[in-house]
């Protein structure tokens, strides 16, 4: 790297003072000096505050490793276990009941049900796509995905699939007769679409009908008795039938119909954090490149597909037709989020005054708010937020004292950009174990500025397993969504978020399906989660926010939501019912083996990517060769359940060891047609990736609350550094 730049006491890695100089600073009106003199007063006023947090964190754990230990001889005592939380002050006491009062919420947040996206914003071609899969194609979503099965001549092919089409628009017909049903008509049987004096006239072999409710047509465009396309809504989601019978698709239409546009993801989660490698100033620069380019409205990415050069921008607001001769404009873009990273983090990018990096979450929340206020200040070509607040998703808070935390940083920062109190809404990520049996009191803190909360089951697995570390061996990973922990903590994030008044004012999401190739499965189960009360939830790609979209037709989240709040709450009790096995020595060698290939495996697919691609998030062919969504959160689960095994002897090292080499060869065969891959095997002992995956396990113990990203951030800086050095032939 560069010789660093000298901004007052704070020393500046030179591609991200030139990148604040060049390209961010003109855009907020700020002189250079007052901005780093403002960085640093916020710097000097967080930096002890902040270490004090993570030491709380690892007294608490070494107190809790303590009482386990203490207590391994005898049968589990909730009663006592529950009264020593409260002694340590790691259970606070719960207050009287509150509503939030967060305001200027935009209606994607607050009053709308729909998919959630979340992408790494460090890949602009990425970001781009999921900010512009506010709509897209349930023709494209379905021929293109496993929801039609390939049998009977309907295979995906290249070239267009006349017999698979057929089957695919079958399916969408049978979608609009649930979301938008006719009078004693199905959709399949139109032979015309019109509209007459504002009214939907549905032209039928035998006669005429209309819409069930008339209230669903809400605009067109083109002429009102042939018209291009049909706007109708349900549940607060749009969906536009494109008519054209002199396309491909829309000439073998009865009604001319060529495709069905579903307002898909509503909001979109641009990820700074476990979907990302940004390890330096050179990485942290193409984040928050990216992000200004999201909020200045210009990103945009060229790139090549078959042999063709094109360039992906943001979409533009769409408008029709109004049908009382009004416009109507809707979004043509999800709504965005920013996921800064968690306190525990810190980064190169910029040393203090004690030359020591300063913490990631303060640089994320000064630099990515800075960006942020070019929307709220209108300096943008294209808006974001319609009501003028920039959301930030703050991850890996243990407990109401680190939300606290976060809310007067987040003042701070508002104060030194002149923003109004509160612009910067929070959205709690309900992902630590402290935090889960604390929610309402984390909700209480931040009640002004909360407009999301999330269970993340995946770091709170890793959560669950870390905490519990001393207290015995795990169940199998594959058990873990049957215990009684996991049912308590996703209900109770439900209980206590609509018992808060999240309802009308923010989101209360859940995770992610992680097998983005196995669309009709998620169709199948997915619906699980706006049953569950949840208006919004995960999905990995733009296709599959499409497929996720018709869930929230099917269930009207918020009348749900009703429902819900009249049961009786999760108990706390549940939650902290711990997943360990009630006999380790049952469990069968073959099990065992199986369980060891399984982590492993996904573990060594990640991590080499990561540690030598900069890859923060990617499709990991399992050993079944299915393809999963893996980040650090999968990661942290999978290596804490190996050093949890180790520690309590269900395994050696030795057998961890044998496993991590042949599962090595296996990914390193995945990965054959890769021209940028470097294999792990033989070369075990200088594979970087390879020993970065050891670290995680066998040193897994000792990873202050099984957090992946130290060691993940130093073997691919030394990888980094070593790609950087000269060679001597």
């Amino acid at each position: 790297m560069s010789q660093r730049i000298q901004l007052g006491t704070l020393k500046v890695d030179p591609l991200l003072a030139e990148f604040v100089s060049a390209q961010l600073l003109p855009q907020l009106g700020l002189a250079e000096a007052d901005f780093w003199a403002g960085f640093e007063s916020i710097i000097e006023r967080f930096t002890s505050r902040n270490t004090a947090l993570l030491a709380v964190r690892d007294k608490m754990q070494a107190q809790i490793d303590e009482w386990h230990i203490s207590h391994r001889d005898t049968p589990f005592d909730s009663a006592a276990y529950v009264q020593f939380l409260r002694e340590i002050g790691y259970l606070v006491e719960e207050g009287d009941d509150f509503s939030i009062c967060t305001e200027n919420v935009d209606p994607e947040i607050a009053r709308i049900a729909g998919p959630q996206l979340v992408v790494p914003v460090k890949n602009a071609r990425f970001a781009l796509n999921a900010t512009n899969a506010r709509w897209g194609s349930l023709f494209d979503a379905i021929y293109g995905s496993d929801v039609i099965e390939e049998d009977d001549g309907c295979e995906r092919t290249q070239s267009y699939n006349a017999a698979r089409g057929l089957k695919v628009v079958a399916f969408a017909k049978h979608f609009l007769d649930q979301a938008c049903p006719l009078i004693n008509a199905n959709h399949d049987a139109v032979q015309a679409y019109r509209i007459i004096n504002g009214q939907l006239l549905v032209e039928m072999e035998h006669g005429v009908t209309t819409l069930a409710d008339s209230d669903q047509l809400r605009g067109y465009l083109g002429d009102a008795d042939a018209p291009g396309s049909l706007l109708l809504v349900n549940n607060g989601l749009h969906i536009e039938i494109l008519l054209d019978r002199d396309s491909e698709i829309g000439s073998t239409d009865p009604a001319g119909v060529k495709d069905i546009n579903l307002e898909a993801a509503l909001t979109t989660i641009q990820d700074c954090e476990d979907s990302v490698a940004a390890v330096d100033g050179e990485d942290k620069v193409e984040v928050y490149r990216n992000w200004l380019g999201l909020m200045r409205g210009d990103l945009a990415e060229s790139f090549a597909k078959q042999g063709l050069e094109f360039t992906r921008t943001l979409n533009a607001d769409r408008e029709f037709h109004g049908v009382s001769g009004e416009t109507i404009t809707l979004p043509g873009r999800s709504l965005l989020l920013i996921r800064n990273v968690g306190h525990h983090m810190r980064n190169c990018a910029i040393l203090d005054k004690n030359d020591e990096e300063i913490y990631e979450g303060i640089l994320d929340a000064i630099i990515t708010s800075a960006i942020g206020s070019i929307d709220v200040k209108l300096s943008n070509e294209l808006r974001n937020s319609r009501t003028g607040s920039i959301y930030i998703v703050k991850p890996k808070m243990h407990g109401p004292e680190e939300v606290q935390f976060t809310c007067d940083m987040f003042a701070a920062v508002e104060e030194f950009l002149g923003l109004d109190a509160d612009t910067l809404k929070i959205g709690i990520m309900d992902e630590e174990r402290r935090t889960s049996v604390n929610l309402k009191e984390c909700i209480r803190v931040a009640k002004s500025r909360v407009a999301f909360i999330n269970t993340g089951f995946l770091d709170r697995t890793g959560d669950e397993i870390h905490t519990s570390m001393q207290a015995g061996a795990m169940v199998p990973k594959a058990e873990m969504k049957s215990t009684s922990w996991i049912s308590a903590y996703e209900d109770r994030n439900v209980d206590i978020g609509l018992a808060c008044g999240l309802q009308g004012r923010a989101q209360i999401g859940k995770g992610m399906w992680a097998m983005p190739d196995l669309m009709a499965r998620m169709l199948d189960e997915k619906i699980a989660h706006p049953m569950a009360g949840a208006n919004t939830a995960w999905v990995p790609s733009p296709t599959a926010a499409v497929l996720h979209a018709m869930h929230y037709h099917y269930v009207n989240v918020f009348d749900r939501q009703l429902e819900i709040a009249q049961r009786s709450a999760a108990k706390l009790t549940d939650i902290l019912t711990l997943p360990i096995l009630e006999d380790p020595s049952a469990i069968c060698s073959d099990s065992v083996e199986l369980e060891l290939n399984n982590n492993c495996q996904s573990i060594l697919g990640y991590v080499v990517r990561w540690v030598n691609q900069g890859i923060g998030c990617s499709k990991v062919p399992d050993i079944h060769n299915i393809g999963l969504m893996e980040d650090r959160a999968t990661l942290r689960i999978s290596s804490q359940h190996i050093a949890n095994w180790l520690l309590h002897n269900v395994c050696t090292t030795s057998q961890v060891r044998e496993t991590l080499e042949r599962m090595a060869k296996i990914v390193d065969q995945q990965n054959a047609n890769d021209p940028l891959y470097c294999a792990m095997a033989p070369d075990f002992e200088n594979s970087i990736s390879f020993q970065a995956a050891c670290d995680l396990i066998f040193d897994g113990v000792n990873q202050a609350n099984g957090y992946t990203e130290p060691r993940l951030h130093a073997r691919r800086r030394e990888l980094k550094a070593m790609q950087d050095s000269p060679r001597i032939d």
